[in-house]
């Protein structure tokens, strides 16, 4: 963990150390909702554990305390979660070495670590904090949910407290800088209109996976040339060679 913590940033921990704050609040959240609706200890605590993606738990809860069968429950998680597989393409690097390696940090797979790592160009520095994140990340989400169980009915109307903003609000702050970009700020635009637009007509999940249609309207990066140089740049290199010797 030291040699890990050498590697990154002192803004990048600064940022991490925020992400597990708020992810912190919104984890007593949810162990709060699960306990104070009626679930047992257990559920809220294993499901932090074994399935460790806040959305597709609060989900599962919400099928569950609503009425619905284990089933739907598991159903419905797994349709929120489906959004995690196109974020394992793009940080597969990270997860190098034997599988046991890999399995795990599959486990640590979110939102939040996957947004990072692809903040980082340099290799060592992706992999430095995307185990960083995710280990911090599964430590203090399941140390907030058992105290938030333990608390159970204590917080009462958890929505007075805004806690359910904390967790948007944190993987907004992550893309900004991303947005920069005019292909990525085009397909997150469109992306966010198809999934807003949808969501009146679609089941809980399905939003954020028809989003994905945003990066059909991207556009291609630039072809690179010889030596990493964009085409259009080699085409006015090569144009002001022609006026030298001209």
């Amino acid at each position: 963990m030291r040699s890990l913590i050498r590697t990154l940033e002192r803004v990048t921990l600064r940022d991490v150390a925020l992400v597990c704050l708020a992810d912190a609040l919104v984890g007593a959240s949810f162990g709060a909702i699960s306990v104070s609706g009626g679930l047992p200890l257990w559920v809220p605590t294993a499901l932090s554990v074994l399935v460790f993606a806040g959305g597709s738990q609060f989900a599962a809860v919400g099928v569950v305390l609503s009425g619905g069968g284990a089933l739907a429950a598991v159903a419905t998680g797994l349709v929120l979660n489906a959004r995690l597989l196109p974020f394992g393409f793009t940080v597969a690097d990270v997860l190098d070495g034997p599988w046991w390696r890999r399995l795990v940090g599959a486990q640590l797979l979110t939102d939040e670590t996957a947004a990072f790592a692809l903040q980082q160009s340099e290799p060592r520095r992706r992999r430095a904090v995307y185990w960083f994140c995710g280990i911090a990340l599964f430590v203090v989400w399941n140390i907030s949910v058992l105290l938030g169980a333990l608390a159970g009915g204590l917080i009462g109307d958890t929505d007075a407290f805004g806690l359910d903003a904390a967790f948007p609000a944190v993987l907004l702050a992550l893309v900004l800088p991303s947005l920069a970009d005019r292909r990525t700020r085009t397909a997150a635009v469109v992306g966010a209109v198809v999934a807003v637009a949808a969501t009146p007509f679609v089941p809980a999940g399905l939003p954020v996976l028809l989003a994905l249609v945003g990066l059909l309207f991207a556009g291609r990066p630039a072809a690179e040339g010889p030596g990493g140089r964009k085409a259009a740049d080699g085409r006015n290199a090569a144009d002001a060679e022609k006026e030298r010797v001209r």
